[in-house]
């Protein structure tokens, strides 16, 4: 029936009559290869539903170009019913074009029936020989098969049946339909279709030959104001979609909502003239829109309270830490509270792990928090010090129960209270210790970074400086491992030099601010080597010398990286995604340092809040391996030669 080169995809279609696995390749190839505002699959969804979405994205596709890119409307009506002989064929079980042969395994495997896959061929027959709606009625009538059935086979491949999801599906794919006119009206205008309801249009005193001229005025921007709020009424309407399925789907279904609301906010923002521009979602947008989403939908699912009967299980059990009047729920709690309002990236990563896990991740994190906090206040050193010992000694007591000594020389009956935050963190922490067998000397080793940072300034070789990178991150790397779970003495190895990249990814981004606090961590040997200078740091531009210091360092730190990335398959596989997105996160940041040329003197170099987020995606829904764990380097930056190499990246 097609005639060859007919429609475009016509051109990598295998013959009629092909094996099941060619047509499922073709429908594949199809939908990840054609052009479309969203992604028809995206990692969002189970794999085993991917295949079943190529399926129903191809007929759909097939259906949609027979209507929309056949310039003869008679010719374009005799293909749409010879695509609905092929769907009659497909239901008989006697399917011979490649998408029916795809198809036909879906319909029969989620049991769908033949009537979305009809309605939607009705809506591209009307397209053929209805090129204006009277009515806001008679537009809503066309959406009813030209969008709703593709929300109902949507439900059907995720086994979803019932009239009330189907209601709120209907209303959503209404509004998105909606969106895409609006926002269309010059496109639709190009090929002679106008779906602005002229009766809606009268009422703001335009006629038809008003937008077929595309008069931009006052009245134009009335009428669409008028449609968009009707639009965003049906988008509210159908939200609560998103809550009333499970999972990756909620997020997903979320996601078309937000994106057709993004629209209608592009619409408003150019000021409404859709008669002469289309307006755009940039990809930063919808980076945005999803990253909102996921960070929602993670911590709507796992913001709930420590559970209190078993946090007082805990306490009443053997070797149980000291409560110091607050309940490990209670701690638990307050840890959380401090997390969220440090607004780290951490914090979302633990999200990613089992609720336990969290709990103890944030734990650790305001434990080290609050001692990161002595070393910014602005109290002399001897305070600064002295409040060190004190939590020294308060670790010890709660971890022991026994009154403790600071300071050299005076006992300290009880050591919490003198310490803000300190009775409200420790049972907690004390409780992720004794839970995952954290040996204290890593938080003690943790504090003693924090006193170098008091008195330390300078530091004359790497030696010196990886001591110093040990005890503020390595410490961190390692009791995060004994909480993600790991095989073997190698995992420990592996997590403290994972530390150690993420440490001097920070003295890179940070050198110009570290240097107008006083300090210099970059090693003086390397300094000399390059004939860097302190004072060079406080320059708003980098020298050659200081650059090639800062790729030399670079180097370093991605030696460790690649090292410590085999750290992935050696922790249990319900951490590895929280793994992955800090790994991925702190080279992302890296490579960025990189790509600048080391450009860090005269701005803070950055991740923008999407592609965080698109990384928080990844790390929830994507694979996690050590060949993705890495964020992809320019490789033509890495010297020939290796490390050292005094050769200036091209």
């Amino acid at each position: 029936m097609l005639l060859p080169g007919e429609i475009d995809l016509t051109r990598h279609a295998p013959q009629s009559g092909c094996s099941p696995e060619a047509a499922r390749n073709y429908t594949r190839w199809l939908a990840t290869h054609h052009y479309e505002n969203f992604n028809v699959v995206s990692w969002l969804l189970p794999k085993n539903l991917h295949q079943h979405f190529y399926n129903v994205y191809a007929y759909c596709r097939w259906a949609d170009d027979l209507g929309d890119e056949v310039p003869n409307p008679m010719r374009a009506l005799q293909l749409l019913d010879w695509w609905e002989r092929e769907l009659n064929s497909c239901y008989e079980g006697k399917p011979s074009h490649p998408v029916f042969i795809a198809l036909r395994e879906t319909i029969v495997a989620k049991d769908i029936p033949k009537q979305p896959f009809a309605d939607l061929l009705r809506a591209f027959r009307q397209d053929q020989t209805v090129k204006r709606y009277p009515t806001w009625v008679a537009v809503l009538g066309y959406c009813t098969y030209s969008a709703n059935p593709v929300g109902r086979l949507v439900l059907y491949l995720c086994s979803y049946r019932d009239e009330r999801r189907q209601r709120l599906s209907d209303a959503t794919c209404t509004a998105l339909q909606l969106a895409n006119f609006w926002q269309d009206v010059s496109r639709d205008l190009d090929k002679g279709r106008i779906y602005i309801p002229l009766d809606s249009a009268a009422a703001h005193g335009l006629n038809e030959n008003d937008i077929i001229e595309r008069r931009f005025d006052e009245r134009y921007v009335r009428l669409m104001q008028d449609l968009i709020a009707r639009t965003r009424a049906l988008f509210a309407e159908g939200i609560p979609l998103s809550n009333a399925v499970e999972g990756r789907l909620s997020v997903d279904i979320e996601m078309f909502s937000r994106g057709g609301l993004a629209v209608l906010d592009a619409i408003e923002a150019m000021g409404y003239d859709t008669l002469h521009k289309r307006p755009a979602i940039s990809k930063v947008k919808q980076a945005n829109l999803l990253g909102r989403r996921l960070v929602n939908h993670l911590v709507a699912s796992n913001s709930q309270p420590v559970e209190t009967a078993s946090a007082l299980a805990m306490v009443e059990a053997p070797h149980a830490a000291p409560r110091l009047g607050t309940t490990i729920a209670d701690s638990y709690n307050h840890c959380h509270r401090i997390a969220r309002a440090a607004s780290s990236n951490f914090y979302y990563a633990f999200f990613l792990l089992p609720r336990p896990k969290r709990d103890a991740l944030t734990a650790l994190y305001a434990f080290m928090r609050l001692i990161d906090d002595v070393s910014d206040e602005g109290q002399d050193l001897s305070a600064k010090q002295r409040a060190l010992a004190k939590w020294r000694a308060a670790l010890d007591q709660a971890i022991t129960g026994q009154e403790q000594m600071f300071d050299g020389n005076a006992a300290m009956s009880s050591p919490a209270p003198a310490l803000s935050g300190a009775a409200e963190v420790l049972p907690a922490l004390v409780d992720t210790m004794q839970r995952y067998k954290i040996p204290s000397r890593y938080l003690h080793d943790l504090i003693s970074g924090a006193e170098m940072d008091l008195t330390v300034r300078a530091y004359p070789t790497f030696d010196r400086l990886r001591e110093y990178c040990y005890r503020v991150a390595g410490t961190v790397g390692l009791t995060c491992t004994h909480v993600f779970g790991f095989t073997g003495a190698r995992s420990l190895d592996l997590a403290e030099k994972l530390g150690l990249a993420f440490q001097i990814t920070n003295i890179l981004r940070d050198v110009h601010e570290d240097y107008k606090l006083g300090r210099v961590y970059l090693p003086e040997e390397d300094m000399a080597r390059y004939g860097v200078s302190p004072e060079d740091f406080g320059r708003t531009e980098a020298t050659l010398g200081v650059r090639e210091l800062l790729r030399f360092e670079s180097e370093r730190a991605w030696q460790f990286y690649e090292e410590g990335s085999g750290l992935l398959d050696l922790i249990d596989q319900d951490s590895r995604g929280a793994l992955w997105l800090l790994v991925h996160t702190y080279s992302a940041l890296l490579r960025r340092i990189e790509a600048l040329d080391y450009a860090v003197l005269g701005q803070r170099i950055r991740l923008s809040k999407a592609e965080k987020m698109m990384f928080i995606a990844r790390a929830r829904f994507g694979r996690h391996t050590e060949e993705t764990i890495l964020e992809k380097r320019d490789r033509d930056r890495r010297r020939a030669g290796g490390t050292g190499s005094r050769r200036r990246a091209g």
